[in-house]
């Protein structure tokens, strides 16, 4: 069980902090919903634990495979619906290997990626947001 905590500041700005280390998260509104944008949106964060998720489910793959996986990254793209309700409507993450293709066999990828579909985040976020994934 994890606790944290959060507070609005104002001025469309929260502070979240996590308990058990003691890390603070600060929010903004988005620049398309009002807000100063300085900061990761709510929605941001969504969808940046979909991508961190996946790295940190593949990272416990690799390591049980031998593999290091440092340096392989995430671009994440988020797109928010047109009509209401506003709501993430997709999340597409672009894979960046940093030359670990180069050094793992096919079947070592493919149990990487079989590994990070099954990432706690992505399958807690509702099925209609799409998740286009560009390995």
């Amino acid at each position: 069980m994890a606790q944290m905590n959060a507070k609005y500041l104002g001025s469309l700005r929260c502070e979240a902090h996590h308990l058990d280390s003691g890390s603070v998260i600060l929010t903004d509104a988005p620049k398309d919903n009002q807000g100063n944008g300085e900061k990761f949106s709510p929605t941001d964060l969504l969808c940046t634990s979909l991508a961190t998720c996946k790295l940190t489910i593949m990272g416990i793959k690799a390591r049980a495979l031998e593999i290091d996986m440092s340096g392989v990254s995430i671009q994440i793209t988020k797109i928010m619906t047109s009509a209401p309700p506003r709501r993430v409507a997709e999340v597409i993450l672009d894979f960046n290997w940093n030359g670990l293709l180069e050094k793992i066999t096919p079947e070592q990828l493919e149990s990487l990626k079989r590994s990070a579909m099954s990432c706690p985040v992505a399958l807690s976020l509702h099925p209609e947001i799409k998740k286009t994934i560009h390995w």
